[in-house]
């Protein structure tokens, strides 16, 4: 038996970035590689604008696959706060506000579920009155969908680390042989 509606078993789990009718399937897809690259398990989309050929094999845009894009459940579902038991997350919209914080000063919640509207437009007012907190991201102009999601999972991943960010601490994958030679002295990186 499968119930859904309100008495169904809530599916999200944070932290989440949830994408509000987005436009290109490109920045879905990048959405799942930046998820992917910062520890986030869940990727959800609303709306029919986007059309992804997620069939039994579960292809993303070619340009967005990667080793780790798996491990992030994607999901296309318009009802997205339903998923979630609103005591326990922090609904989180990037959007350029008047009463919006700014990611810089920004201290990232313990559970938050990130909103981020389309590439041609905001995110809806029924979905703003849900969120509890408002971060913009200080820029000249504004920057795609895409940029933005990595932009604010790279800030929250630098300020809730809980010591160095090390290459062997956060690489998934092997790119460079760092074990032989001197490649992460020159390229300045920590292997601690």
């Amino acid at each position: 038996m499968s119930i859904h509606g309100k008495n169904a078993r809530k599916e999200g789990r944070a932290p989440a970035v949830a994408l509000w009718n987005p436009r290109f399937p490109f920045n879905v897809g990048s959405a799942v590689r930046a998820a992917s690259c910062f520890g986030i398990e869940q990727v959800w989309f609303t709306g029919e604008r986007v059309q992804l050929a997620l069939d039994e094999k579960k292809r993303l845009p070619r340009e967005e696959r990667m080793k780790g894009y798996k491990e992030v459940e994607l999901r296309n579902y318009d009802h997205v706060f339903d998923q979630y038991d609103l005591t326990q997350v922090t609904p989180v919209a990037v959007e350029l506000r008047p009463n919006a914080e700014s990611l810089p000063a920004f201290e990232h919640p313990e559970n938050p579920v990130y909103f981020f509207g389309p590439e041609d437009g905001t995110i809806p007012q029924s979905v703003l009155r849900q969120c509890h907190r408002f971060v913009v991201i200080p820029t000249r102009h504004c920057v795609n969908l895409a940029a933005a999601i990595y932009l604010v999972l790279y800030d929250r991943m630098v300020k809730t680390a809980t010591g160095p960010l090390t290459i062997r601490d956060t690489l998934a994958e092997s790119r460079f042989d760092f074990a032989h030679g001197d490649l992460s002295d020159k390229l300045g990186l920590t292997m601690a």
